[in-house]
Parts: structure tokens; C-alpha cells; sequence
């Protein structure tokens, strides 16, 4: 059962460790929908020594197909990707993002899932680090890191399938409100939610600030969606990036939460799937 501790790190403890000459690979995952390309704005100022991580390019495989719109990468060209990061055996991982933890919480689900040990979220994102910032591109010395599972989908943190998505005791849709009604759908063909699917917006998770909230408001939230400590949940959003803020907030609160990888793109280009409005 992990602890918030096992997922999260504030800023303060980073910059201590840091400052005590700790080693740590920071990984920064800016992501967001409307700018899924970050680079320039990771060049333009990001924490020392970090490494830029595409979300598109490094952390899905769009040569898979019928699995959503970010389908899993290969364990195989995710160690490729990590040992390019830099990532070491025995060395911490931070990652972090600039936009309500999308990035960061895919990076620290697909890196965990492959079984890297030791990777954490920074809390509140890069808004939160108050040291200085450094510009340009960081290309670190190769890493050796070795990824035990070449299946995401089949890892040891746990994945559904859509028919397992549908079946599970409490299904949680990680969207905004007005997409899992169907009152808008700015991505995908349909609109709408999966039967049974409760509403509970990523975004909520996470206070003004960016961070996640105390341990004792997450699980209120969770609880009155029929989410405790023994209930089999499975998360899905749209493509399954910000679903994994959901599954962190679930982790930081000893609940372990199964994700359903291909989410809403992927049910909803299956004609024969059933669609709930409202």
C-alpha cells in the first residue's frame, strides 16, 4: 500500500535534497492538451538539471492502434527512452509539469508500471520550486536503468480492459463535468460518459495552487464516490493521461486504483459500446 510520501515530494524536500548533493533525475513532462509539445517551454526555464520528456513521443506509442488516442509504449522502447533521460539504478526519479499534473502523473504511472522504483511527483508542479531556473537543453549522460515489464498493459500496477472497465465495483471518470454529461466533446467522435462511470474531475484533486490535496479532503472526496480503502476502482479520462492524476491522488491515500489505459478515445471508436449522457 503506498503512502502520499511514496508518490509525492514537495518542493522543499527536493531543494534539500538537492542542496545536500543528493542524486536525483528530474524529468520534466510538460504536457497539456491544447500544447501537447513542451520543449520550448522547458528551454525557455525548467529545474536544474532536468531532462525533457515528450508525453507523445516518449511516454505513448501512436503505431498502436484500437488502444486510444496515448496508447502504452513498450516496456522495450521506454528503457531505450529512460536510459536517454539519463534514469539510473538506484537513483531517484521527480518528475513534474506546469499544467495540473498531466504530465507529470503519466510519467510517474508509465515509469511505475514498468517497474521503476522510486519515482515521485512534484507536488504543485514547477510553480511550486522557488530555487532558480535553468534555461536551454540538458543532455545527460546515458543511464542504465533496466525496465522489468515490456507489457504495460499487463504490469504489475494494474490495468482494465473497456469490458473490465464496465464491470468494475466503482468506475471513475477523471473529465471535466461537462464532457462526462456530453455537453461538449472537443476531442473525441462522441460525447458522453460509460454507463455507470462516476464523476470525479481530476482537477478537483488538486487545490488553487496545483497541489494535491490534504490526505483527510481526498479521501472525503473519494469516499462520497463510493471509493474506500478495500473497493475495487478502476480510473479512465479521456485518453488516459489525466486519469493518472487521479490514480496518484488514489495512491497518496493507500487506494489502489487500477487505469483503464485507452479511456473514453478508445470506448467511444467502438461502435458497439453503450454511450450515458447526462
Amino acid at each position: 500500500m503506498s503512502t502520499r510520501e511514496d508518490v509525492l515530494i514537495s518542493a522543499d524536500e527536493l531543494a534539500r535534497r538537492l542542496d545536500a548533493g543528493e542524486p536525483i533525475t528530474l524529468l520534466d513532462v510538460r504536457w497539456e492538451l491544447a500544447q501537447p509539445d513542451g520543449r520550448a517551454a522547458y528551454a525557455r526555464g525548467h529545474l536544474p538539471g532536468a531532462v525533457y520528456v515528450s508525453l507523445d513521443d516518449d511516454l505513448a506509442d501512436h503505431a498502436v492502434s484500437g488502444r486510444g488516442r496515448h496508447p502504452l509504449p513498450s516496456g522495450a522502447a521506454l528503457q531505450d527512452a529512460a536510459r536517454r533521460w539519463g534514469i539510473r539504478a538506484g537513483v531517484p526519479v521527480v518528475v513534474y509539469d506546469d499544467w495540473n499534473r498531466a504530465g507529470s502523473a503519466r510519467a510517474w504511472w508509465v515509469l511505475s508500471a514498468a517497474g521503476i522504483p522510486g519515482v515521485r511527483i512534484l507536488d504543485g508542479g514547477l510553480s511550486a520550486w522557488r530555487g532558480e531556473l535553468q534555461s536551454g537543453t540538458v543532455i545527460p549522460e546515458p543511464g542504465d536503468i533496466t525496465v522489468d515489464h515490456d507489457d504495460l498493459y499487463t504490469a504489475a500496477r494494474r490495468t482494465v480492459t473497456a469490458d473490465q472497465a464496465a464491470t468494475a465495483a466503482v468506475l471513475l471518470d477523471a473529465r471535466a463535468p461537462e464532457r462526462y454529461r456530453g455537453e461538449v466533446e472537443p476531442v473525441d467522435p462522441v460525447a458522453g460518459h460509460i454507463p455507470g462511470a462516476r464523476n470525479v474531475p481530476s482537477t478537483r484533486l488538486l487545490d488553487a495552487d496545483g497541489a494535491w490535496l490534504p490526505a483527510a479532503d481526498l479521501t472525503r472526496l473519494f469516499e462520497d464516490s463510493g471509493v474506500g480503502t478495500d473497493t475495487e476502482v478502476a480510473v479512465y479520462c479521456g485518453s488516459g493521461v489525466t486519469a493518472a492524476v487521479t490514480v496518484a491522488a488514489l495512491a497518496a491515500v493507500g487506494i489502489d486504483a487500477a487505469l483503464f489505459p485507452g479511456s473514453w478515445s478508445q470506448w467511444s471508436s467502438e461502435p458497439d459500446r453503450p454511450v450515458a449522457l447526462g
